[in-house]
């Protein structure tokens, strides 16, 4: 009778190493091992007949791997510090302190307003309340001819509305809405109100607008929500890093500007202060986020340069309609060329984050799966990604400077003037600089942020670690069975 004893028993392998080794019959084995993480194990296996035996090693890093050396961190910090310190300078020897008073004119957006709500509407005959007018010409065929008419033989609504905040609140006006009005009251309805103090006191308010602050903040909530909910914590960052953004426009840009330092400088320094806190906290502190925030300081030098030569070149004034002959006129020692040239830099800027950002993390994602491409390779490699990327950015943001003057193009459209009139004129002409300009340092931002980031990730020499690879894989030895 054949006995086959058991082989004894193995230690169970710890995770991540494990060996066995089988072979029936007589005849020399082998064995082989296995191992990831840069460990290598081998096996070895003997006995009579056909066998073999073998065992692996595995080694996984799950921790997250320096981008670059160390040495290549301090070659980064010592160009990103200084910059940061100088941007923290800037801001302070700029710091307004607030926007400087001046007395109100009552024009256009200068001028004092309550929040009212309409307590009662009724229909009342326009000749009643004096609200009809004749036709200037007789000529119903105009369009003012027609308004007249219609006004002279149409029901117009008196409005009592009420004053809800300020010192005359819950004093009441009638406020008379003709019928070709495009802004029409109803019953209820929140509104705007202006004052004006050195007018009869039955004149003193008007309604201007109506309040929309509900509809503004129930879909700001509902952005809020969909950041978060699918980008989670880094979403959450977005949030904050806007609301910074936000409150650097408003409590250092534009009083800065108003209180006479030069619009280009301000937007500098304003705009990179916006970048480096939004990079940073979307993107955490990192060499591949420092090359996304070198690529864009670049782009926005060359988007500046740009923007000096050709604003002066054109000769564009940046006064060119009422708001902003409002502001000369309150604020002559602004610069208003260089408030629209500040308006350019501080608009590309979302947009050369989405680029570099983009640019930077292909170049180390093609990087992390093939560590042996050389700078050249991984240019090559992700100046493709980056062509697709340019393609369709510059087509938004042509389109959304398109689509912000599109009231001024159908005017011109209306006129019958042709292409090159209307380009000529100072209105579309200060479009076209700013959308050309921003879209050449748009298309900048690719080439030259992936070249950074080809070099500096090519550089990388990662320390060599001193204790020596986890999981090196232990020769197995394969084992034979005995007849007996």
């Amino acid at each position: 009778m054949t006995h086959v004893p058991q082989p004894p028993t193995e230690p169970t392998p710890p995770p991540g190493h494990y060996g066995h080794g089988h072979g029936p019959g007589d005849g020399p084995g082998h064995g082989h091992g296995q191992s990831h993480g840069r460990s290598q194990g081998n096996g070895s296996g003997n006995g009579a007949g056909t066998g073999h035996g073998h065992s692996h090693g595995h080694s996984h890093g799950h921790g997250p791997a320096a981008p670059v050396s160390r040495h290549l961190r301090k070659v980064i910090a010592a160009v990103l510090v200084p910059f940061a310190a100088a941007v923290l300078v800037g801001m302070a020897v700029l710091w307004p302190g607030g926007a400087p008073a001046h007395e109100r004119t009552g024009v256009g957006f200068d001028r004092q307003t309550q929040q009212g709500r309409v307590v009662k509407l009724e229909s009342v005959d326009c000749k009643s309340v004096n609200a009809a007018q004749v036709p200037p010409t007789g000529d119903t065929s105009t369009p003012s001819g027609r308004e007249a008419q219609a006004a002279q033989t149409g029901a117009c609504k008196k409005a009592t509305v009420e004053v809800g905040t300020g010192p005359d609140a819950g004093r009441t006006f009638v406020e008379i809405v003709q019928p070709g009005a495009p802004r029409q009251l109803s019953d209820g309805q929140e509104v705007v109100v202006a004052y004006a103090p050195d007018a009869p006191k039955d004149l003193q308010y008007s309604v201007i607008d109506v309040n929309r602050k509900f509809p503004i903040a129930l879909l700001a909530g509902i952005f809020a929500l969909a950041v978060v909910v699918v980008g989670r914590l880094r979403g959450l960052f977005a949030l904050i890093a806007l609301a910074i953004s936000f409150l650097i426009l408003t409590l250092f840009i534009l009083p800065a500007i108003l209180q006479g330092s030069n619009p280009l400088v301000v937007a500098v320094v304003g705009a990179s202060a916006i970048m480096l806190i939004a990079l940073y906290m979307c993107h955490g502190l990192t060499a591949r986020t420092s090359v996304a925030v070198l690529g864009t300081l670049v782009s926005l030098l060359l988007i500046g340069l740009l923007g000096t030569l050709f604003i002066d070149w054109a000769f564009l004034s940046g006064n060119t309609d009422d708001n902003t002959g409002l502001i000369h006129g309150l604020y002559p020692d602004i610069d208003m060329s260089g408030l629209l040239l500040a308006g350019v830099i501080i608009g590309s800027l979302g947009v050369l984050d989405d680029v570099t950002v983009t640019q930077t993390s292909a170049v180390w994602e093609l990087h992390q799966a093939d560590p042996t491409m050389g700078p050249r390779a991984l240019y090559r490699a992700a100046i493709r990604i980056g062509r697709d990327h340019i393609a369709s950015v510059v087509n938004t943001l042509i389109l959304a400077y398109a689509g912000a003057a599109l009231p001024l193009l159908l005017l011109f459209s209306i006129a019958n003037s042709s292409m090159g009139a209307v380009a000529n004129s100072e209105l579309v002409a200060e479009e076209i600089v700013r959308t050309l300009v921003g879209s050449i340092g748009l298309v900048a931002s690719v080439p030259v942020t992936t070249a950074l980031a080809a070099v500096v990730v090519s550089a990388d020499r990662p320390e060599a670690s001193g204790s020596p690879a986890a999981g090196t894989g232990r020769g197995g030895r394969g084992r034979r069975r005995r007849k007996r």
